[in-house]
């Protein structure tokens, strides 16, 4: 009988050389060389007050640069980031097998700011630098992004102020109840349930009017109609997509033909496109070059947009609703060749019992 060796894959300590894991012409050692050592980081400096107290904090650059590539691996949430800094070795050897904690990782990435507008200008004016940016054609679309906010918290000043009046009645007539129950020769013992319930109705009554008294104007619009705010997420907005209404973003982006750099990239909270092509073509002004040819579908068409256009003397590509009636009709009537009428010979037709007798 043949004889194999065992093959033990139990854990064990083993001598592995960190930096030799970031293997020159990948994303992790691109990440590690400009993040470490090309890329101006100081501003963050600004985060932390620890010169002379406090505890030693994580070097931004090693955060970024585990965020950005768990982001390149399809991990998105902070406790799958510090999983990745205990287990995944390209990780380990980002972060120096310092395995921050997801709390540490949650706030970096929520209190980032505008901190991180000026890392992306940086790779862009780097991508700029190594002629990856062509310029012949910069093509401009967008997707529709769910946020972290309730659609039930969404409306005017007017829903929420009824709202208000209503949850403000239904705990006054509950409080009615218990004082009549009170006057009673014998109290009935009031439940347990009913008092949570009017301490939750007094509770969000009293939050809806406090969001009423900070926010004393209604949300406009483009075009200046009232637009729905949300409680939970005020820049956000209530958008129609193919699989229902959600609260959330339009993430717009600009990318450049060559190579696909994202030159521009933008997050709206309204839903109408229409909106939002002068906000990225304006912020495209300053690496659009006198050739550049900007493209858009038919979610961006607009008179006012083509008029707004035309002053900025951009050359645009924008298609509009009816162009893909134009062109199936023009396909059908000049280029495809008419049919033919199929004569069936009168002695060839025979009924289905006439075939089966």
């Amino acid at each position: 009988m043949a004889r194999y060796k065992y093959i033990d894959t139990n854990p064990r300590l083993l001598p592995v050389d960190l930096a030799a894991q970031l293997l020159p012409g990948t994303l992790e050692h691109a990440l590690h060389h400009l993040l470490g050592h090309v890329i101006d980081l100081s501003h963050f400096d600004a985060r932390f007050r620890n010169d002379e107290t406090g505890a030693p904090a994580y070097p931004p650059a090693m955060l970024l640069q585990v965020v950005l590539f768990a982001y390149a691996q399809g991990i998105v949430s902070s406790r799958g980031i510090e999983r990745a800094c205990r287990e995944h070795v390209t990780c380990i050897a980002l972060c120096g097998d310092t395995a921050p904690h997801f709390t540490t990782i949650a706030h970096f990435v929520s209190t980032l700011g505008d901190d991180i507008a000026h890392v992306f200008a940086a790779v862009l004016a780097i991508c700029d630098a190594q002629g990856l940016i062509g310029r012949e054609m910069f093509a401009i679309d967008g997707v529709k992004l769910p946020s972290n906010a309730s659609k039930q918290r969404s409306g005017t000043r007017t829903d929420f102020a009824r709202q208000a009046t209503k949850l403000e009645a239904a705990a006054a007539t509950m409080l009615a109840r218990h004082r009549a129950n009170d006057a009673l020769p014998v109290e009935p013992v009031l439940e347990a349930k009913a008092v949570q319930r009017v301490e939750r109705l007094t509770r969000d009554a009293a939050q809806l009017r406090d969001w009423l008294a900070t926010h004393s104007d209604e949300r406009r619009g483009a075009k200046g109609a009232i637009r729905k705010s949300n409680r939970t997420d005020n820049e956000s907005a209530k958008m129609a997509t193919g699989k229902g209404v959600i609260q959330g973003y339009c993430g717009v982006a600009a990318v450049d033909s060559a190579h696909q750099i994202i030159v521009e990239a933008q997050a709206h909270g309204t839903g109408s496109e229409q909106e939002l092509l002068l906000p990225v073509v304006t912020a495209l002004k300053p690496v659009l070059a006198p050739h550049t040819l900007v493209t858009a579908d038919a979610g961006y068409h607009s008179e006012a947009n083509l008029q707004a256009l035309a002053t900025l003397g951009v050359d645009a590509l924008i298609a509009d609703t009816a162009m893909r009636r134009r062109a199936f009709s023009r396909a059908t009537s000049s280029t495809m060749p008419p049919r033919a009428p199929v004569s069936v010979p009168r002695a060839s037709r025979c009924t289905e019992k006439d075939s089966r007798a």
